[in-house]
């Protein structure tokens, strides 16, 4: 069985995310890159470079990545510490949200709100850029529940080539690619009633019960190659029984 590297991130965009460095362990290792620059994506693209060095570390000493870390945007430091260490993968992204806005579709102007569009090639792609690397052919990405999309992300999601299914459960059904599987779960796709501690909860979602199904089956493949996690909110209400559930769904999954 592969070991899994455990990476921490305590950070959400470009600041520090109190309480989230708790969660690390002895063998952990930890990104703390200072953010430099002006511009916001300049210094996100920072703390995702330093987190594309230690994936690397990770898949070179023959562990299997796992990324816990305060958004969605830190998966394109996943992205390109895969594909430097020539893995390519096909991309799961469980999130109650898309994160597919573009400029032209953003209701809010919130980068957060972008990082699946920018891993399928779509509005915003200076990260990419600073990082060199291309982003993910859109057939290679599978979208699950984003049960909470804006207008304009909705019709983006619909047009694109990317395939969205709105209950995870269907991925119990759904023929798996032959290649390595990059998992992203961002912890707000697990209904609020459940999971509470979340900046942006969306009504509605998959029980704990059932996301576990789908990932002791997605772990049963054995092409998890790697995982990413963006987290619950630690500084809010119910983050103990949040970390615990989630934590415990992400031990399932690899």
């Amino acid at each position: 069985m592969i070991r899994n590297q455990f990476i921490l991130t305590p950070s959400f965009l470009d600041q520090p995310l109190s309480g989230l460095e708790e969660l690390f362990q002895p063998g952990w290792q930890i990104n703390q890159v200072a953010p430099a620059g002006t511009a916001l994506v300049r210094r996100i693209a920072g703390i995702q470079a330093g987190l594309a060095s230690l994936v690397v570390e990770a898949i070179q000493a023959g562990r299997r990545p796992v990324s816990i870390a305060g958004d969605c945007c830190t998966a394109i430091g996943m992205l390109a510490g895969l594909v430097r260490t020539g893995i390519d993968p096909h991309l799961i992204w469980f999130d109650a949200h898309g994160d597919f806005n573009t400029w032209e579709t953003t209701p809010s102007g919130f980068l957060g709100g972008m990082p699946l569009a920018m891993l399928a090639g779509l509005g915003e792609q200076t990260i990419l850029e600073l990082l060199e690397i291309e982003p993910l052919p859109q057939e290679r990405i599978t979208l699950t529940d984003a049960r909470d999309l804006d207008p304009g992300e909705k019709e983006l999601v619909a047009s694109s080539r990317i395939t969205h299914l709105n209950d995870p459960l269907a991925l119990l059904e759904t023929p798996l690619p032959d290649r390595p599987l990059w998992i992203h779960f961002d912890t707000d796709v697990v209904d609020p009633t459940f999971v509470s501690a979340q900046n942006y909860p969306a009504p509605g979602g998959i029980s704990p019960e059932e996301l576990g199904r789908v990932f002791s089956h997605l772990a049963e493949t054995g092409k998890v190659a790697a995982v990413s996690l963006s987290s619950w909110a630690p500084g809010l209400p119910g983050v103990e029984d949040s970390r615990t559930i989630c934590l415990d769904l992400l031990a399932l999954l690899c």
